[in-house]
């Protein structure tokens, strides 16, 4: 009897899949920061439903804000839940990329859950961070796999340069920190992210008056020196003649920091308008997207053989390297 097998997915087209769900990951961190700046946080006061209905809640600009990010959460879980599946189907099958993407669909049903518990205690401080940190570590695991995704094992080989490797490592930890301090002061400044519903949404003040200049002012230390250790390490990858790819996204982070710095100012001394914070916040998410970029680039050392590993396609299954011995 003929064997009846599955369909299976090509390196190439998996790929494809991972950067679809690190693209929506992405966007879904834009629209929920539109949700805030908007103050349509408690447009739908009740969570899963809104105002009491499942989809069709009253017709109010904030509710139509706060529902519409609700669906598009669940746009999000398919490239996920796909990339989950699919990464079983993958030939050849590769059981690190099966592992790192079942993060994925789990990420985002940990999102959706602690957004609902978001908007039953208010949108308290608290609830709100966590919220978007959680943003930040999805996109770390989609990064990884979609970085693990475009290269097969045996065309890259790990870096011996641990200074550049460390150095990388360091800039991210602080970039993750500057991050935090970021959303420390978001949630002591004037965007509450429910305002717009008349609703009294709790703001941290541990200093009074002065918490919002105080975390302002620590955010804005720590992006100088994450701002300067990117430039420190934009040198250091080219004086350890690190990658190519490591190289120019360093160049991304130091570009893009120097974007924030003309943003952050601006916003400042227009006392932080809406839209401008919501920019600010758009380019901290690239930024840190170009910082994961760099460590895991800066990982890995330039192929083994070049030339060989340029003619190999992405969805060969077995490698011009291995087929030779090395």
């Amino acid at each position: 009897m003929r064997r009846i097998t599955g369909f299976t997915v090509t390196p190439r087209a998996y790929l494809w899949v991972a950067l679809s769900a690190l693209v929506v990951c992405t966007l879904i961190v834009f629209t929920g920061a539109a949700v805030r700046l908007t103050g349509s946080g408690l447009g739908c006061p009740d969570w899963p439903r809104c105002q009491g209905t499942s989809f069709t809640p009253e017709l109010s600009t904030h509710s139509a804000i706060e529902f519409g990010n609700r669906l598009l959460t669940g746009v999000v879980g398919l490239p996920c839940i796909a990339a989950a599946l699919l990464a079983w189907r993958r030939r050849p099958f590769r059981r690190d990329l099966a592992l790192i993407s079942l993060l994925l669909p789990l990420g985002v049903l940990a999102q959706a859950v602690l957004g609902g518990m978001t908007v039953w205690y208010g949108l308290k401080p608290g609830w709100v961070i966590g919220h978007f940190l959680l943003s930040m570590l999805l996109l770390v695991a989609c990064v990884v796999l979609v970085w693990r995704a475009a290269h097969e094992r045996a065309t890259v080989e790990r870096t011996r340069d641990r200074i550049s490797l460390w150095a990388v490592r360091v800039l991210v930890l602080l970039g993750a920190v500057t991050l935090g301090a970021g959303t420390v002061a978001t949630a002591a400044g004037p965007h509450a992210g429910g305002e717009g519903t008349g609703d009294i949404v709790p703001r941290l003040d541990w200093k009074g008056s002065e918490t919002l200049d105080w975390a302002i002012h620590q955010h804005g230390i720590l992006a100088t020196v994450l701002g300067l250790g990117s430039v420190g390490c934009w040198f250091l990858l080219r004086a350890r003649k690190a990658n190519a790819t490591a190289q120019n996204a360093m160049t991304a982070v130091c570009v893009l920091l120097a974007c924030q710095g003309v943003v952050g100012a601006a916003q400042y001394a227009m006392e932080l308008p809406a839209g401008m914070v919501w920019i600010h916040v758009v380019l901290a998410v690239v930024t840190w997207i170009a910082l994961l970029w760099a460590w895991v680039a800066t990982g890995r050392a330039d192929a083994v053989a070049p030339d060989v590993v340029a003619a190999a396609p992405l969805g060969d299954t077995e490698s011009p390297l291995v087929r030779s011995g090395t």
